[in-house]
């Protein structure tokens, strides 16, 4: 099958595992990677046999039909933007923009160029939640009829090398790790119909504890602890919880789903593969379940790989723009009502990802 040339900008902490996990998929072909930092472009492109070029050089290129989209937050919504303008699909990690108003001209602009839009996480193609999805398809857990989700972290100011940008607009732990939670959930119990929320900045002042930049210090602009109540449309009601204040650390589970005949728990959401927990009504032990689908490593860009099949083919990608924006709009749901002290109807749907199907290879998609 013909491969979709792709470009990357934003040459940051995460490029590499995409540059790397790029040759695995028959779908795309990393052609170029680019960067404001034109030199650090250049510095990755040579560690991966590519060409490294400034954004535009990568935007005005005919052959590039994708653009990976690996900047900042608040810079992926302007991103997409041009790379759309420049006729080019495009794939933007989490989260898909910072404002819902930002992410609906990402979408119409894609509508209006015929182009396709997907986003990050895609941590839900992977082994693990497909193993989940195709459980609670086939009944282990009769009815769903709730979830809990919990991301408890003591913060990112004591590991990476420049976590500023986690404390101000577009992140914090709702906007960070949410969309893991958020998406694997959706892909499991369907759309959205309503949130509630509340949520505070536990500590106004972060000290850096990481190097280099060890004992500056960050200014909270986003809130740090926020637990939310989900309404899914199709019924269950799940809880979220997600936090960076958390100093002590946890032991509850990541993801876990409640059903009339059983409970599964989830494996981590950050992850693609596994272990799963299953326990039948009635029972007094778990059972761990065995994995049926592959692409269980960290195969960071089957997302990516996913979007530019469905550039090929004229199927359906799996990682939707339509997918990420009501993930979206449901973070933001969250900040509304413990603004407001209300419930936050959602005005988005969107459809369940297509599962993969059983026998699929590694590395494959269908």
């Amino acid at each position: 099958m013909q491969k979709l040339k792709v470009g990357v900008i934003g040459t940051g902490n995460i490029s590499s595992a995409y540059l790397n996990n790029a040759t695995k998929f028959d779908s795309m072909e990393m052609v170029a990677c680019a960067d404001l930092d034109v030199d650090r472009a250049k510095a990755k492109a040579e560690e991966f046999g590519i060409r490294g070029c400034s954004v535009e050089e990568l935007l005005a290129d005919p052959e590039i039909g994708m653009v990976i989209n690996l900047t900042i937050p608040q810079a992926h919504a302007s991103v997409c933007l041009q790379a759309l303008e420049a006729g080019k699909h495009v794939y933007v990690e989490k989260p898909f923009a910072v404002t819902r108003e930002e992410a609906q001209a990402v979408l119409e602009l894609a509508a209006r160029k015929g182009l396709l839009v997907g986003s990050a996480p895609d941590t839900f193609l992977g082994g693990g939640i497909q193993t989940s999805i195709k459980l609670i398809e086939d009944g282990w857990i009769g009815t769903p009829i709730g979830a809990t989700a919990f991301m408890m972290s003591g913060g990112h100011e004591t590991w990476h090398p420049a976590p500023e940008f986690y404390y101000q607009k577009g992140g914090g732990p709702m906007f960070d790790m949410g969309p893991y939670y958020l998406t694997a959930m959706v892909a499991m119990l369907g759309p959205i119909s309503r949130v509630t929320g509340m949520a505070r900045a536990s500590f106004p002042e972060r000290t850096i504890t990481s190097q280099p930049k060890f004992g500056q210090k960050i200014q909270v602009e986003v809130p740090t602890h926020v637990a939310g109540i989900i309404e899914f449309a199709s019924g269950p009601i799940g809880t979220i919880l997600q936090t960076f204040d958390v100093k002590g650390g946890s032991t509850l589970p990541r993801i876990e789903v409640y059903g009339s005949a059983g409970t599964l728990l989830v494996p981590d959401p950050n992850t693609f593969g596994g272990p799963i927990q299953f326990k039948r009504a009635g029972s007094h032990e778990w059972s761990e379940i065995p994995l049926v689908y592959p692409n269980t490593d960290n195969v960071r860009g089957l997302g990516a790989a996913d979007l530019a099949k469905a550039a090929l083919t004229g199927r359906k990608a799996r990682p939707s723009g339509e997918l990420a924006y009501h993930v979206l709009e449901a973070m933001h749901g969250f900040f509304d009502a413990a603004e407001q002290g209300a419930h936050y109807t959602m005005k988005s749907s969107c459809e369940k990802p297509a599962p993969f199907k059983l026998g699929l290879q590694p590395n494959s998609l269908d």
